[in-house]
């Protein structure tokens, strides 16, 4: 039976030399047919290399907005130009393991769509990094993670042996068919950087979809590559928390809550804990 084609999307801004290692590897795994690079933005040598570097493969193609339209609009925009089948998103500063498109998608294999499967993501020191595996994210969950208690991340829960199903995965390193992800309407483009991975795979499980995470599947992701202060990020990452908790308030008291208590303090405790 033919296989779907799997078109890689790699979305990147001010990334840094490590966007050269991850569209090598993608570019040596033979599980991946396309690679899509959309350009949110990049100094002008790195830019320059990418058009160099996408003339030079024909299973790269380069896509520049001529902005930066944040993360989920961005692999909205370069999912509309991907053939049918499945899509794998990768960071930008994410190196993916050869065997591991192949792991994702034996691990979709009967999974109810619209399915998410994500995979292991660990750092430079070969320690599972956080985000991969998640359990559902509340408000509670949140405050906690926030204030050292986390527990909505799975990263210091044992590995299972085989995919299991969880609350929400990274889009750092994550495969879905282009099908279900046209079905869900693709990522909720309100949100500009962060979150909307988790309200990705809180939409997929609502409508009836199955997201799991695969630790056969393997990534080495370097994070914090990007020259993008912190604090900037630690305030998009604030937004797209307040909009999340209010988009899923089950009642309007709840959203008021929400909006006027809970969106004014994380505004104001993410970027006071962000370095730089």
């Amino acid at each position: 039976m033919r296989q779907l084609p799997v078109t890689a999307i790699v979305v990147t801004y001010r990334t840094g030399p490590r966007l050269r290692e991850c569209l090598y590897a993608l570019l040596a795994c033979p599980d991946v047919s396309a690679t899509l690079i959309v350009d949110n933005g990049n100094p002008p040598a790195d830019t320059e290399w990418l058009k160099s570097f996408a003339a030079s493969h024909s299973r790269m193609q380069l896509i520049s907005p001529g902005e930066n339209l944040g993360f989920g609009r961005a692999v909205n925009l370069a999912s509309r130009k991907a053939p049918e089948g499945i899509l794998l998103l990768v960071n930008p500063d994410a190196v993916i393991k050869h065997d591991a498109v192949d792991a994702l998608r034996a691990a979709s294999s009967g999974l109810k769509s619209p399915w998410i499967v994500g995979g292991r993501i660990f750092g430079v020191d070969g320690q599972e990094a956080r985000g991969a595996r998640r359990r559902p994210l509340s408000l509670a969950r949140a405050m906690l993670s926030m204030m050292g208690v986390d527990i909505w991340n799975l990263h210091k829960v044992p590995l299972p042996d085989g995919p299991v199903p969880v609350g929400a995965v990274s889009g750092a390193f994550l495969m879905i068919g282009s099908q279900g992800f046209r079905h869900l309407g693709g990522f909720d483009e309100t949100f500009f950087l962060h979150v909307e991975d988790v309200d990705l795979c809180r939409r997929a499980q609502e409508a009836g979809g199955e997201v799991v995470f695969c630790p056969a599947a393997g990534a080495l992701h370097y994070g914090s590559t990007s020259d993008v202060r912190s604090k900037l990020v630690a305030r998009h990452k604030a937004d797209s928390l307040a909009y999340y908790f209010e988009k899923h308030a089950r009642d309007p008291v709840s959203r008021l809550a929400i909006r006027y208590i809970v969106a004014p303090a994380l505004k104001w405790l993410l970027p006071l804990r962000a370095r730089g």
